[in-house]
Order: structure tokens, then sequence, then C-alpha cells
């Protein structure tokens, strides 16, 4: 057999007296795909940056064996770190836009990462890497900055340059997370290419369906521990573990539909009320455009009081634009938009001043819309200025909400920066809840939170929206959330609306062959993982 590319036992790593990964034993063997799973601050992300060489200050590491690439490498040096980063190990990151140089060209980037193959970088070899990551207009892109690239593009051009020196082993970190659904597919398609060529593959993921496609064996991390291990697909198909269980318990699927995902057992969710008499909001036949790129091209939608409409498509479909438009911010160049049966368009800001708390928006990165000068109870209360509620009917109102978003009181003198990414949504969520609309716009609010930390902001929502009977525009490229969460779908692409109608229907019937592109992208868990899972725990 042939020697371990990673060889590490009882792998030991500290802040002080803070233990952040405890005794962890890791083996890759050349050609294979290990996955290391868990939520936010389990520990996966230090346990691969320290495969490389690359902990942060203060950072303590021992362990019993620490083998990378057949060298002893636990009091390595920084030279001894340079001759295997990108050369023996690549290294890809979830944000590719951070982690691409922004004042180089992607081809000076791949010529620099060329350099420790022991060849001559050339534009020939930077084409081929480029067209092996899946970009096919390789030459345009080389003289282009990250900037000019769409995400997913970006992302690719990431995967180039880790792959540039031909390492033997790939981390990826979060890879596919804040991608669409066609461009998750690609991206997996890459990865599963590059490990039937032989290279080995470590995957840091919290989607558990992304690692069903591509891991050989996973490790399940809580805690900075690994608390269960085995074969991918057995592992998810029988996790022995109530923590693993409690993982696939909370990923929204068709099958939870109407039931709790941040449970121990299925439990249904609050019933709704439907209000099908009027339409709250109501689209006819919107257009938009920027210079020559037509953003949206005539939409048309109802959405009813208290009903969820789910909008899905890839990045540039229009989504955002749409988002935009619902909330004021941009006019259409024509068509109407009628909210509560009045013109909501073309109307100057002191006409539609008095409806503005009618409809709020929930963000995907709450953290960058709050003000950071701002304690949690002024974050909240400040949506309360609409509405003319103030002194003490204000503080109960802020306390009855951060009760009502499972917080408490004890959040209130908190500022964003003291909060986790699951605590800044409920936050968002309370706010936005607040002066009572009649319409949520809700804009990929789960999208960058781990699978259970997404459980409990999905069913918090549900019970919200059912409590206050508001209506939901859900938009987000998740199709597993969209078919766990609402009551009717439109599918966007270039602006148009390609398809739409009851969830349950178009997902199991789709009539056009976008919707089934987007369906086939979607990666699934195996059919085994979504039994009632007794014994585990919240």
């Amino acid at each position: 057999m042939s020697r371990p590319l990673i060889d590490i036992k009882n792998l030991t790593i500290r802040f002080g007296p803070h233990t952040v990964v405890k005794n962890l034993s890791l083996q890759i063997a050349p050609g294979e795909s290990v996955a290391l799973v868990g939520e936010s601050g389990s520990g996966k992300t230090l346990t691969a940056r320290s495969l490389l060489g690359l902990l942060p200050p203060g950072a303590e590491l021992t362990a019993d064996r620490f083998v990378i690439a057949g060298e002893e490498m636990a009091q390595a040096r920084p030279g001894e770190w340079r001759g295997l980063r990108g050369k023996r190990i690549g290294y890809v990151l979830q944000d590719a836009l951070v982690s691409l140089d922004p004042l180089r060209r992607v081809g000076q980037q791949l010529a620099d990462a060329q350099q420790g193959s022991g060849q001559k970088p050339t534009q020939a070899r930077s084409l081929a890497l480029l067209e092996a990551a899946g970009i096919a207009d390789g030459a345009q892109r080389l003289s282009q900055y990250p900037h000019q690239l769409s995400g997913g593009q970006r992302q690719r051009t990431l995967i180039a340059t880790a792959l540039a020196a031909s390492p033997g082993l790939l981390i990826a970190d979060e890879p596919t997370t804040a991608l669409d659904m066609t461009v998750q597919r690609q991206i997996l398609q890459l990865l599963a290419e590059r490990r039937a060529a032989g290279q080995a593959l470590l995957l840091i993921s919290h989607d558990l369906a992304v690692v069903s496609e591509l891991a050989d064996r996973v490790l399940v991390m809580r805690d900075g521990e690994v608390v269960e291990e085995g074969p991918g697909e057995q592992l998810l198909r029988r996790p022995q573990h109530p923590w693993t269980r409690q993982l696939l318990r909370a990923v929204p699927t068709p099958e939870t539909r109407g039931q709790r995902l941040a449970t121990a057992e299925p439990e249904p969710l609050p019933h709704r009320q439907i209000q099908h008499d009027k339409p709250l909001l109501e689209a006819k036949g919107l257009h938009k455009a920027y210079g020559s790129r037509q953003v949206l091209n005539n939409v048309n939608f109802r959405l009813h009081p208290g009903e969820t409409l789910g909008v899905v498509g890839e990045s540039g479909s229009g989504k955002t634009s749409l988002v935009r438009v619902v909330m004021g911010l941009t006019e259409p160049d024509s068509g109407t938009l009628l909210l509560e049966g009045q013109r909501w368009n073309n109307l100057s800001e002191a006409a539609r001043r008095p409806q503005r708390a009618r409809l709020q928006l929930i963000a995907q990165d709450p953290f960058s819309s709050f003000d950071p000068r701002y304690t949690v109870e002024k974050i909240i209360g400040e949506s309360l200025d609409s509405v003319g509620i103030f002194g003490a009917e204000r503080q109960r109102r802020v306390r009855q909400l951060l009760d009502e978003v499972q917080l408490g009181d004890r959040f209130l003198t908190r500022y964003a920066h003291q909060l986790s990414g699951g605590q800044r949504q409920r936050v968002a969520i309370a706010r936005a809840f607040a002066p009572q609309p009649a319409l949520l716009v809700a804009d990929e609010p789960v999208s960058a939170l781990d699978v259970s930390v997404q459980a409990q902001v999905l069913d918090l929502l549900a019970e919200m929206q059912a409590e206050h009977g508001t209506a939901l525009l859900f938009i987000s490229h998740d199709l597993g959330v969209i078919q766990h969460l609402a009551d009717r779908v439109m599918v966007m692409r270039n602006g148009e609306v390609v398809e739409q109608g009851e969830v349950t229907t178009l997902f199991r019937s789709p009539q056009h062959p976008w919707t089934r592109q987007l369906l086939q992208a979607l990666p699934h868990l195996p059919a085994a993982s979504h039994v009632n899972f007794a014994g585990s725990q919240l």
C-alpha cells in the first residue's frame, strides 16, 4: 500500500487554556476523499489549517504523530512549510474574492501558482488549468481581475490556482456553500474528476448532501472532537451518534415539509392561514434594464396574505433586482407593482413613507446591515420609529420580540460583534417583525448558516409567520429550503419567470427544461437519512 499523504495521531490545538481541537487522528491516502463535517466552531477549519502550517498566532499544536507528505511537521520551520504549500498541498477557501489578489490579473496569479510545479509557467498551461476547472473562455479570463468574474468563475479560478503545481492533496474548505445549485454542481463534478485522476481530497463542509456525493470517509466533529467516523454512505445512512443524527434531521428536504427541523423527533409546524380572496402583493409586467442588460423581463406574480412564495434561480437571474423593486429601492422601467391593492412603484418617497413599515427585509448578512455602534435593543427599537412606538411601550415590545426569537433580556445590551451568526439572524428577524409588517422579504437569509442553526432559523420564521399572519417572499438558491418552506415557487432565469406554481407539484413534475436542470443539480442525501432518529437531542 502507498504511504498516506496525511498521517496524524492525537492532534490537539490550544489557545492558552482553551482546547479547540482534542486528540484528533486522521489519515488520508493518495486518491482518497475524506470529509470533516460539523458546525462553525467545531474545529474543522483549524484542523485543515494545521495541515498547512497556517494556524493563527497564539495557537499551540501537539500530536503523537504529525506526518504531512512523508515528513514529521509538528516542529517544522516556516521554510519547510513553504516547500509543502501549493507544491504538495493545494488549498481552496470558501470566499474566492478574498483569497484571490484583487490587484493582479487572473493570468498573473496562475503563473505565480505554477512556480512550485518545477515547470516554467506558460500561458498554454494557464489556459489548460482554467479549462480543467470548467472555464471555457480562458483566454478572455486571463486578462481580467477577480472582481470582473462571477462567483462561480472566481471559485473555479481559485481551484485552478490550487491545482497549478499538481499537488497530491487538495484541501477544499466549504468550496460550494455560497454558490448557486448549477455552479455548485459544476464544482462538485470538477472535484470528483480530480479524485478520479488520483488526487486526494480533504473536504470541509457542513453540507451533508455535498459530503455524501464526494467522501469515501466522513469524520463528524463537535466541540473540537471527532464524535463519529466511518465510510461516507454507511455513516450517512445509519448514523450512530446522536449529534450526527441531529445534523441529518436538520437538513431541509421535501420529506421534512410541514415539520420542525430543530427537534429530536418530527413535530408539526404551526398552521398558517392563507387568505386567497385578494393578493397582498401583485406584479404586472415588470421590466427593468441596465443599459442593454435586461434584468427583469415581463415578471408577473401574486402573493397572498399569510402565504410563502419561494423565488429560485442562479446568480444573474433577476432575484436581487426583483427584491429591490419590491422594497421600493429601484423603480421598474415599466409595469405595475401593487401593495395591498395600491400602486407601489413610481411613487415619491413622501407618498411611499406611510406604507414603508408594511414590508420589511431580512438580508443574507445581517452583520453588515446593523449599525456597529448600536446595542441589540437599539437595533430592534429603531424599526419601531416608523410606527410611532416609543418609551416604555417600545422597551416592552423589544423584550417581547427577543423572547419570541428565543434570545431574552440578556442580549439587550450586546453589540452585533458579540453575537454568533445565528444570533445575529434572530435579531434581524426580531427587527423585521417589530413593526408587524404585512410582507416580509427574506433574501438568502440562511445560506451562510450551519445546518442546525439554519434549522432553528427556519423553524423560527415559520412560527412567527403563523403567529403574525405575515406573507413571506423567500429568495434562495437552496431548493431543499424552498421545498421545505414555500407554498408556491417561482423559477427565474435571465430576468424571466420561466415557471411558477404550487411547490410540491412543480418540483414533482417540472415543465420547463431549466427547472429540470436545477433539480438535477441538487445534491441528495442517502434515502435512509431521514428516518425518525429516536434518542437524538437538540
